[in-house]
């Protein structure tokens, strides 16, 4: 046999191996590690392969593990395919269906052959969860089989995963990749792990009508024994899946059917209708509880401005008066902003902010006095006063902005009972079919690939490359404080997909291979390939989704 040299890539160091040609990756592997993290695939030659796949070259090899958002997002995939195969063993007769992230983990439902909603039992789920771990104990293979598109679609229709075959009725394609375990196939958006060896980390916890599918946190592969999340996220998700229910767009194939029938400016009317009266509704509380001071905080490309802006007009129905301030401006000095550990200026952090210069004026202006309103220069890393002054008169609101708005710190030496605080969050209702999900994170960074291109001349894989930056940012100073919220406003349009896709595709197509972005930027095409494009002309010009797209009718 030929023996072939392969460069293991080990963060900043590397190592030779000679190998047999033809050898899998899998064999190069411990799938039982002791450092909490586990080897889920690999990039040979910068190229996300399973562990399945075999080298017949000399190549430079960087196992990818489950601390790495690639390599997370395979085992819960895995995992999701796992429990699915153990329900269709345990209940053959019922459709579970992954609805959406939750907390530590993904909410599904059950559902019979006539689509009713059938809520589990808790020895429903100990019986699933026990042939769960039967397939792990005996390290199943996932197999990666090719089909006829036609042969997967009466193959799904078959298994009653109606949302999947009307998905793969707009797939060009010939052939699908399908996976295969334990004599079940089924269809999932990504790559998977090779075998169920490793899948121990999980629990099936009720929750509501339904239950969660407890998945490893990323960095530790710890898997939590109870659900822990906001009330107010939940109802929020709940909401946007009933309303999608009723409209029957559950599914990404559903909408592109609705799209071919010409159905697209009614539905575009409908959801901006929903959005406007969430709007109001806000507006209507803020008035009733007479707060002088709402504050607005959520993850990047929420649509902060444009909520903020819609929210403003309608309280000048209520009689109010708004006036906007953006927490920005109420950064620290540059020489005073603390540095992170990699010796830059941390900007996202809540030490960033001057909190008692905010807390000074806001105080004064809740009081009734006047206080003079900072402007921060950024290019010269300090605060400027142009004269500008405020005084609240008694219909006066003060709407501020900032990502550390709901931080109970920001706020410290204010009275509780004179601030409104709401969330606002894309927390996308439609799902690709019944067991791929969209995840809200791709949704917010093809918002923000977008508005990047138009308004801040940066290229998709810059965007992509501080991406992860950005998220482990609203982890630490955002997330933590959703529950905070007196409202939670989701802004997700279910429309908006197929809008952004005209821009998006061309934007992603020019991130070259050899840059390191390549694979996400990949990853999203693919993605997009989903949605039928639609003619964005079409979205109302006091839509959130103008805020990304351009065209808008406020100032951003």
């Amino acid at each position: 046999m030929k023996e072939i040299t392969i460069k293991i890539l080990e963060g900043t160091e590397t190592r030779d191996l000679n190998v047999e040609s033809g050898i899998q990756l899998l064999d190069l592997v411990d799938q039982n590690p002791s450092d909490g993290k586990m080897v889920v695939g690999a990039k040979v030659n910068k190229r996300l392969v399973e562990l399945g796949y075999r080298i017949f070259k000399p190549s430079e090899v960087e196992f990818v593990t489950t601390e790495d958002a690639i390599g997370s997002e395979m085992y819960k995939r895995s995992l999701t395919l796992l429990m699915v195969r153990a329900f269709h063993e345990a209940f053959p007769e019922k459709r579970v269906r992954v609805n959406y992230s939750l907390g530590q983990g993904f909410f599904c439902t059950i559902y019979d052959t006539d689509n009713k909603l059938q809520e589990p039992t808790r020895d429903e789920l100990k019986q699933v969860k026990n042939i769960m771990r039967r397939l792990v104990e005996e390290k199943k293979p996932i197999e990666k089989k090719v089909l006829k598109t036609s042969e997967a679609v009466k193959l799904f229709r078959e298994h009653g995963m109606t949302q999947k075959a009307e998905l793969f009725r707009y797939r060009r394609a010939s052939r699908v990749n399908l996976y295969e375990l334990d004599g079940y196939m089924d269809y999932f958006y990504g790559y998977m792990l090779p075998s169920t060896e490793g899948l121990s980390r999980f629990n099936l916890i009720p929750f509501d009508d339904g239950f969660i599918l407890a998945v490893p946190r990323r960095n530790s592969l710890q898997v939590g024994r109870v659900h822990r999340a906001p009330e107010s996220l939940y109802t929020a998700l709940r909401e946007a899946e009933e309303w999608g229910n009723q409209l029957e767009l559950s599914g990404v194939g559903q909408l592109n059917t609705e799209i071919c029938r010409g159905h697209l400016n009614e539905l575009i009317l409908m959801q901006e209708a929903v959005m406007e009266k969430k709007i109001a509704d806000i507006a209507e509380d803020i008035h009733a509880k007479k707060r002088k001071l709402v504050l607005i905080a959520g993850p990047s490309s929420s649509g902060k401005t444009t909520f903020s802006n819609r929210l403003a007009i309608q309280l000048r129905a209520h009689g109010l008066r708004p006036h906007p301030i953006a927490m920005d401006n109420f950064f620290k000095e540059r020489l005073e902003t603390p540095k992170d550990e990699n010796g830059k200026y941390d900007f996202e952090c809540i030490d960033a902010m001057d909190l008692e210069l905010f807390n000074t004026t806001m105080e004064k202006l809740l009081k009734g006095e006047e206080a003079r309103m900072p402007k921060f220069d950024f290019t010269l890393g300090e605060k400027k006063y142009d004269g500008r002054t405020l005084k609240l008169q008694p219909e006066d609101v003060l709407v501020v902005e900032g990502i550390h708005a709901l931080n109970p710190a920001s706020t410290y030496a204010l009275p509780g009972d004179s601030s409104y605080k709401i969330y606002i969050s894309a927390l996308t209702q439609l799902n690709l079919d019944e067991h791929n999900r969209i995840s809200t994170s791709d949704t917010r960074l093809l918002r923000r690939i977008v508005r990047d291109a138009r308004t801040r001349g940066n290229d998709a894989a810059n965007t992509i490359a501080m991406w992860e930056s950005v998220r482990r940012g609203e982890e630490k100073n955002i997330f933590p404080f959703q529950g905070e919220a007196d409202a939670l406003f989701n802004s997700a349009l279910i429309y908006e997909l197929p809008a952004i896709k005209i821009i998006a595709e061309p934007l992603l197509f020019m991130v070259g291979r050899d840059r390191e972005e390549y694979y996400e930027a990949k990853r999203l095409l693919k993605f997009l390939d989903y949605f039928l494009g639609i003619d964005f002309s079409t979205v109302p010009t006091n839509s959130l989704l103008r805020e990304f797209i351009g065209g808008g009718c406020f100032e951003i």
